[in-house]
């Protein structure tokens, strides 16, 4: 069938476009031979693939570049487009003020004035260590600077100078340690070089 229709096919080519068909199928880069209609079909045939090939070709380079644009969100109507990156509620950080200690009564978190609570993210200025704390506990007696130095972050190994006690918060980094009952105010304890090290919230 398909065959029968090509034979029909080349016939009408070969009566009604003589001359002036074959002139106008040769391209800029095309030889005077004669083309046959059976090739030049199938020539017809193959390129609007090829084109279609670079319709995809060049949809797939727009969705590349469309990726890489930066993320934009839109604020309130009336208001324009920002970057994510620049905007101040992505990433906020809160330090107490002032700084409290307290025992394990006392709520952890951001300490202001009229929020006392201990600060959960004590960092000393003089070891740059983030203290460690043990809720129910207080430091033995016999606790020195060496064994916080040579001990410290290690948990396991300092809960063998920890002593059990009820309400007692004890803390530490490499070079400094407490035991807490209260509410305290870490601007009473000249000598701790412990500082708050932000909140993020």
């Amino acid at each position: 069938m398909a065959e029968d229709l090509d034979a029909l096919l080349d016939e009408a080519e070969r009566r009604f476009c003589s001359g002036a068909s074959s002139a106008a199928s040769r391209g800029p880069g095309d030889s005077g031979a004669a083309v046959k209609p059976g090739e030049r079909r199938k020539k017809q045939r193959t390129s609007p693939k090829r084109y279609e090939d670079e319709d995809i070709d060049d949809l797939i380079e727009d969705l590349f570049e469309d990726e890489f644009e930066p993320l934009k969100v839109r604020n309130k109507p009336g208001g324009t487009n920002s970057d994510v990156s620049n905007s101040p509620s992505c990433l906020t950080s809160r330090k107490c003020c002032p700084v409290f200690l307290g025992g394990s009564s006392v709520p952890s978190g951001v300490g202001t004035s009229i929020s006392q609570r201990a600060c959960s993210r004590l960092r000393c200025t003089s070891c740059d260590f983030r203290l460690a704390t043990f809720d129910d506990h207080e430091w033995d007696p016999s606790c020195d600077y060496l064994f916080f130095r040579n001990n410290m972050p290690d948990c396991q190994k300092l809960k063998a100078k920890l002593l059990r006690k009820r309400g007692t918060r004890a803390y530490a980094c490499q070079c400094s340690w407490r035991s807490v009952h209260s509410l305290t105010d870490l601007r009473r304890e000249q000598e701790l070089k412990w500082v708050c090290g932000k909140h993020e919230t």
